[in-house]
């Protein structure tokens, strides 16, 4: 990289973060990608020049914005005769403006978490000093870890005994809980936990989990790298799902199937269930808010609840984590011991589940009766200790393949994520009932 004298950037919301070349080398790649020019090198040699020319007209005094930057690269790649990069920049430049207006247009429709929840979740962090990684650090450090860990858990237990309460009103009129919520969330671990506050009450809950219900992978196309894309409501068997609830409804018992992950079939062993009239039917579905899943059964008899990882805590560029990043890191621990795919395999299958998540959950959250945190602020440095020695087989893996520079992009960031967090070398301490469980295991429950 070039030498740089500049070490902030002013973005679009007017706040000041660390300059990150890499970052602009990416976006010179990606638009070089979308001409067809997979040489990585030239982009590199591009954002040297960038750079030298922001060292020329900025300084920490005066920090560059994201426009100046953009400005400079359009600039650079036409003094260096990039004319039809320079033109593809432009485009990807002018796209990314066109999503952000409409997203910002459209927030109070879609971004659907209530500000209040947030403020709840980060408020939390706070008084329990978790609002930083660093803080985190500290407290791995001086050994007071386990009195946060247990803070968390006692949080989350909480949260879902105020979910209980809420379904517990309407026990008159549900036949139907559904729990939904993007891949990794940590909704099974809530659906029994749930199940056994309701037990508690004298209230008789019978599972049904739709993963069930996917269809063999043979029945689905794979892309030109060999994945398949299990990741969209399509994949399950959407009509005998519906033919499934709607007989439960009418006391009739039904043959559940089973679904084997490891090897990506139904199995020949079924599963007779039946609904008493007094027994209140509960669904955990990656989609189960959207509508086409339970289109059988009236909105009346439904209580819909979401879960997701509502992370609050700050990394060292004084950015908020991603929520999908914890939940990427979560999936890539749970697939290498559970459904034999390695962790470069969940990378690489990760842009399937974000366009589902983005298509198929994020526009119906709105919807829902109740919406719970499923992040533990601990638990980045779990994933430290599980994630970290597969750094450099990763991100060598997709620095290879052009075409899969998202994934790059992807892995990179988590690792450079990682690589602030100190690792709970001993994670024995948390406790066995633990949502975290349900991804690096050693739980109490079967799943």
């Amino acid at each position: 990289m070039a030498k740089n004298t500049i070490t902030k950037v002013i973005k679009r919301n007017g706040m000041t973060v660390a300059f990150d070349q890499e970052r602009i080398t990416n976006a010179i790649f990606k638009s070089a990608l979308s001409i067809g020019e997979e040489d990585r090198s030239l982009a590199q040699k591009v954002s040297d020049a960038v750079v030298a020319s922001l060292n020329e007209n900025f300084s920490d005094e005066d920090p560059p914005t994201v426009e100046d930057i953009q400005d400079t690269v359009v600039g650079t790649l036409q003094k260096l005769g990039h004319h039809k990069n320079a033109r593809a920049y432009r485009e990807y430049r002018d796209e990314h403006a066109r999503t952000r207006e409409e997203k910002e247009s459209q927030i109070i429709v879609n971004d659907t978490i209530p500000y209040k929840i947030l403020w709840q979740v980060f408020t939390w962090n706070v008084d329990n000093y978790c609002d930083s990684i660093e803080k985190i650090n500290q407290q791995i450090r001086d050994g007071s870890i386990s009195k946060l860990i247990q803070a968390a858990e006692v949080k989350y237990h909480d949260d879902v005994a105020r979910l209980a309460e809420k379904i517990i009103k309407r026990k008159k009129d549900l036949r139907i809980i559904i729990i939904a919520g993007p891949s990794s969330s940590g909704k099974t671990t809530t659906t029994i936990k749930l199940t056994e506050h309701l037990k508690h009450q004298n209230i008789d809950v019978v599972p049904l989990n739709l993963d069930n219900y996917f269809l063999d992978l043979e029945s689905h196309p794979k892309d030109q790298f060999g994945d398949y894309d299990f990741e969209v409501p399509e994949a399950l068997e959407i009509s005998l799902i519906n033919q499934h609830l709607s007989d439960l409804l009418n006391g009739k018992t039904i043959e559940v199937p089973r679904y084997n992950f490891k090897i990506g079939q139904r199995e020949e062993i079924k599963t007779s269930l039946s609904l008493k009239s007094n027994q209140i039917l509960l669904i955990d579905c990656l989609h189960g808010l959207y509508k086409p899943l339970t289109a059988s059964i009236p909105d009346d008899f439904k209580f819909k609840f979401y879960i997701e990882t509502l992370c609050q805590t700050r990394d060292k560029k004084g950015e908020f984590v991603r929520w999908t990043d914890i939940r990427l890191m979560r999936r890539m621990v749970r697939d290498s011991w559970q459904r034999r795919y390695t962790p470069v395999q969940t990378v690489g299958h990760w842009h399937y589940v974000r366009r589902s998540e983005m298509k198929f959950i994020v526009p119906y959250i709105g919807n829902v009766d109740f919406i719970i945190n499923g992040s533990l602020p601990y638990e980045l440095a779990v994933h430290k200790k599980y994630l970290f020695k597969y750094k450099d087989e990763i991100i060598s893996d997709f620095e290879k393949e052009p075409k899969r520079f998202d994934a790059y992009i992807r892995a990179s960031r988590i690792y450079e994520l990682l690589d602030s967090v100190e690792e709970l070398k001993d994670d024995s301490i948390i406790p066995a009932n633990s949502l975290i469980r349900e991804f690096i295991g050693g739980s109490i429950y079967s799943y």
